[in-house]
C-alpha cells in the first residue's frame, strides 16, 4: 500500500481512494476487484480468475540523465528496450529504482500503473501507450495498489492521462518486440 510513501515535494502520495474520486469526477466507470497482494505478471495470471478486460505490464525507466518514462503495453508484449529507447530518443534505458518510482509516481514494485500519474505533478514522468493496447475494449490496472486491480474502457485511459496533463506517446511497440 502507498499510504506512506510520500512524492518528490514532500506530499504524500495519492490513495485509491483519492484515485477513485478522481476518476468518478472525470466520469470514468471503472470496476474494481481486491486480491491477495501481486508483483509479477506472471503472480497475477494465477490471481485473477475471470477479471475482465486486457491484462498489462508497466515499465518504469530512466535514461542515464534522469530522465524517466513509464512505458504501458499488453501484458505478454516483449519489448526491444534499446529499439524503443533509440526511437523516443531516449539514449539507453534501465529500469527505474523503487526509490524513485516511490518519489515520483507513488507506489511500490509490483503496483506500476498508469494510474500513478496522478502523483506526478511536476510531470516529470513521460508516458508511452503501446497501440495494440488501444484496440482493446477494456484494460486493467492496479489502482495504485497491488492488491486491487480495475478495468476501465482503454479509451478512458487516455482521457485520464490527458486530464492529469500526462498526454502519452501512442506507439506501436510490436515493432519494438525482442527484449524484456
Amino acid at each position: 500500500m502507498n499510504k506512506d510513501l510520500q512524492l518528490d515535494d514532500g506530499s504524500p502520495a495519492a490513495t485509491p481512494d483519492e484515485l477513485f474520486r478522481r476518476l468518478d469526477e472525470l466520469e470514468i466507470a471503472y470496476e474494481t476487484v481486491h486480491h491477495a497482494p501481486v508483483f509479477t505478471v506472471e503472480e497475477a495470471k494465477v490471481l485473477r480468475g475471470e477479471l475482465s478486460g486486457a491484462h498489462t505490464k508497466n515499465l518504469f525507466l530512466r535514461n542515464k540523465k534522469g530522465a524517466m518514462w513509464l512505458v504501458v503495453c499488453l501484458e505478454d508484449r516483449l519489448v526491444d528496450l534499446k529499439a524503443l529507447a533509440r526511437h523516443l530518443g531516449a539514449g539507453r534505458f534501465s529500469f527505474s529504482s523503487a526509490d524513485r518510482l516511490a518519489r515520483h509516481l507513488g507506489v511500490i514494485p509490483g503496483a506500476v500503473t498508469p494510474f500513478a500519474v496522478i502523483n506526478d505533478k511536476q510531470r516529470a514522468v513521460q508516458v508511452v501507450v503501446d497501440l495494440g493496447m488501444l484496440d482493446c475494449d477494456q484494460v486493467s490496472f492496479h489502482p495504485l495498489d497491488n492488491t486491487m486491480t480495475s478495468t476501465i474502457k482503454a479509451a478512458d485511459l487516455l482521457k485520464f492521462l490527458r486530464a492529469e496533463n500526462h498526454a502519452p506517446e501512442i506507439t506501436d511497440l510490436g515493432t519494438f518486440e525482442h527484449d524484456v
